[in-house]
C-alpha cells in the first residue's frame, strides 16, 4: 500500500523527519550505516557515539553525510563513573560535524545538556523513571524518551509500563515526549500516539532487519523467542536495577529478515490504513492540537 498521508508531530516538525520515528541507541550496535538506513527510510537515525573510538568518530560523522541526506543524530551513552572530559570530546567532535540533535542515555548529566544547547543543538534524554524525566524538563530537555518496562537494555526496578508513563506523562511533562518499549507495529504506533507521544523509538524491533550489524543466526535466535514463557517473563521484568538478557517483546513483530525500509513502510503504511478505516479522510494526520 502506498503511504499517502503526511504525518505532522511536535517531534517531526523539530527534527524535520518524515515519520515519527526515532532510532534507539545500541552500543556497539550504533553504527552509521544502521542508522543512515534509519533516515533514509524517514525516520531519525541515531548513531551511538561511544561504538567508536575517539580518533575514528569525526571520520565515522564525514562518511555518514555521505551516506544520507536526511537528518540523523548522535547518542552520548553515559555512565556513572565515566570520564566527562571523555564524553565532552565526543560532543565537541559531534557538533563541529554539523550535527544538531544528540540523545542521552543511562545517567543523567546537565553539563552534557548546558553544551548541547550552548551549541544551539537539541537534547533528548532518555529516562526510566517519570521522577528522571520531570528533572530533565527541568534541566532543559528539548524532548524526553520515556521508558516502559517493556523496554530491554538497562532496567530500573520502579519503572512504569509504556501506557502509564505516557498517560501520566501527558499531564507532568510539557515537552514533547518519546515513547519506548514493546513498540514494533503499526498499532504500537498508534497507541503511542493517542496516548500522548510525539514519536516512538523503535529498538529491538529493527534488530532483525537486513541493516542490523548483528550477526544472521542471532536475529534468527531472537524471532523465534517465545515473549509468553515465564522465563522470559522473568528476564525481561526483573525487579532489580541492571540490564535485561532478553530482547523487548516487539521482536514479536518480525518472522522474517528485512530491509529495515521494508519495515518502515509496512509501519507506517498499516497505520495509514487503521485509521482510514475509523473514517479519518483528511490528507494530513497531526497531532499539533492534542
Amino acid at each position: 500500500m502506498e503511504i499517502m498521508l503526511i504525518w505532522t508531530t511536535k517531534i517531526t516538525k523539530m527534527c524535520r523527519i518524515k515519520y515519527p520515528l526515532i532510532m534507539a541507541a545500541f552500543a556497539r550496535y550504533g553504527r552509521i550505516e544502521f542508522a543512515a538506513a534509519y533516515s533514509n527510510a524517514g525516520g531519525l537515525g541515531i548513531t551511538t557515539a561511544m561504538s567508536y573510538e575517539i580518533r575514528e568518530f569525526k571520520n565515522v560523522l564525514n562518511k555518514i553525510q555521505d551516506l544520507t541526506s536526511n537528518p540523523f543524530g548522535v547518542n552520548i551513552t553515559l555512565n556513572a563513573e565515566g570520564d566527562k572530559e571523555v564524553y565532552l570530546q565526543y560532543l565537541e567532535i559531534a557538533i563541529n560535524a554539523g550535527v544538531n540533535i544528540f540523545t542521552t542515555s543511562a545517567y543523567q548529566a546537565p553539563y552534557i545538556g548546558e553544551r548541547i544547547h550552548e551549541a544551539g543543538c537539541l537534547w533528548f534524554p532518555k529516562c526510566p523513571l517519570m521522577r528522571h524525566a520531570i528533572s530533565a524538563q527541568e534541566a532543559g530537555a528539548d524532548a524526553i524518551t520515556l521508558m516502559g518496562m517493556e523496554s530491554a537494555g538497562y532496567k530500573n526496578p520502579f519503572q512504569h509500563t509504556t501506557l502509564v508513563n505516557l498517560t501520566t506523562g501527558g499531564k507532568l511533562i510539557k515537552v514533547p515526549l518519546i515513547a519506548a518499549g514493546g513498540i514494533g507495529d503499526a498499532r504500537g504506533l498508534l497507541g503511542a500516539l493517542a496516548m500522548g507521544a510525539d514519536a516512538v523509538c523503535l529498538g529491538t524491533a529493527i534488530l532483525t532487519t537486513e541493516e542490523s550489524p548483528i550477526i544472521e543466526p542471532l536475529k534468527e535466535e531472537r524471532m523465534n523467542i517465545d515473549i509468553f514463557t515465564e522465563e522470559y517473563h522473568r528476564r525481561l521484568y526483573h525487579n532489580r536495577l541492571g540490564g535485561t538478557s532478553v530482547p523487548s517483546p516487539s521482536m514479536s513483530f518480525q518472522n522474517k529478515i528485512i530491509p529495515l525500509r521494508t519495515m518502515v513502510e509496512n509501519i507506517m503504511s498499516e497505520a495509514e490504513f487503521i485509521i482510514k478505516s475509523w473514517g479519518f479522510d483528511k490528507e494530513e494526520f497531526s497531532t499539533l492540537s492534542l
